[in-house]
């Protein structure tokens, strides 16, 4: 099938995180992509990349410009001028200094939809701030729902913040970039970080608001045993996630724990010595024995994986989410995917 975006044309300059990994969602989704990129290498991309290939830049064209030189600039214009869409994830004010802000865009092309991908956004008391993944998380609140009582909150690196801005702005842009085919008309879309991991806390904000988050009410989510990361005997961990009671009747009867009661599953005065008896089964035995026991049932249950071991995994192998390279580096597929709508 042709991918959505196949014809749109989109100019990026290149920052690093968030911005690219927009684009490159973008390209994957067939745009056409082309990277505005530094004659230098940044800091941060060669303290964390290093030498390995940019998959950032998977599916698109480079473009080497130095944007202090006005000549440059002049071509970068130029490019925007026939360009759908542009990407930038400069601090607000740096594109504008430049002379390729959105007016100074908007003169030579009035129907492109402007991305701008920041972590604090385009206005308010942070704006200028610098900032990183983790401190956008740490802002949202979000950050604080990963914590144990007494342990500090910890998220993946890059995923829950940069990630997440990314594809908001991703989705911004292909929202606009269908309102400015039909009126004519460009618009700028504020990719900010905080906003975006605000709007995806809604389902957090619901459970919060139900007593079950963030209160003093003992949360489904921290404290039952039904809900949790539990070590095993090699040193492996397993997770459980059966929230609906048909499924944890389930887990139960796998378990063998036929003096425990389903119906119970919500009484929170039996959750500490309930969860204490689950850590000490899950304990008792390996990870391996765990996934024969459990993995592919209703039970809610996955291993904890490596990165290596998430790709060598059958479901993910079946699907082709993982590839491995000539050097050895993993690489990640497309997503989501798109299949016909009726089969002929």
């Amino acid at each position: 099938m042709k991918q959505p975006l196949t014809g749109i044309r989109v100019i990026e300059f290149e920052g690093i995180g968030p911005g690219p990994l927009a684009g490159r969602m973008l390209a994957d989704m067939g745009a056409q992509v082309t990277v505005i990129a530094r004659p230098q290498k940044g800091a941060v991309n060669e303290r964390i990349g290093g030498s390995a290939d940019n998959p950032l830049r998977r599916g698109k064209a480079v473009v080497m410009l130095d944007l202090k030189q006005s000549a440059d600039v002049a071509k970068a214009m130029a490019l925007v001028a026939e360009a759908d869409a542009l990407v930038e994830g400069n601090r607000p004010g740096v594109m504008e200094k430049l002379g390729l802000g959105p007016a100074n865009c908007a003169a030579f092309n009035p129907r492109l939809v402007y991305g701008r991908m920041t972590g604090w956004g385009q206005s308010g008391p942070l704006a200028q701030a610098a900032g990183h993944d983790l401190n956008y998380v740490a802002l949202t609140g979000l950050l604080s729902l990963s914590a144990r009582d007494g342990q500090a909150p910890i998220v993946p690196p890059t995923v829950v913040g940069d990630a997440a801005g990314a594809l908001g702005l991703a989705f911004g842009m292909a929202c606009a970039l269908l309102d400015a085919r039909a009126s004519g008309q460009g618009r700028v879309v504020d990719g900010a970080i905080v906003d975006v991991l605000a709007m995806l806390g809604t389902i957090v904000q619901w459970v919060r608001a139900s007593g079950q988050l963030d209160g003093p009410t003992p949360s489904p989510f921290h404290d039952s045993p039904f809900y949790d990361v539990y070590r095993c005997a090699d040193g492996g961990f397993i997770t459980l996630g059966p929230l609906e009671p048909q499924f944890y009747a389930l887990l139960l009867d796998k378990l063998a724990l036929a003096d425990v009661d389903p119906a119970a599953q919500y009484d929170v005065r039996a959750w500490p010595a309930l969860k204490a008896r689950f850590s000490t089964l899950f304990a008792s035995r390996s990870r391996a024995h765990w996934c024969a026991l459990l993995e592919g049932s209703d039970a809610c249950f996955a291993p904890v994986l490596s990165l290596s071991e998430a790709a060598a995994h059958p479901h993910n192998a079946a699907r082709g989410i993982y590839g491995i390279g000539a050097d050895g580096a993993l690489h990640v597929a497309a997503a989501p995917r798109f299949l016909p709508l009726s089969v002929n």
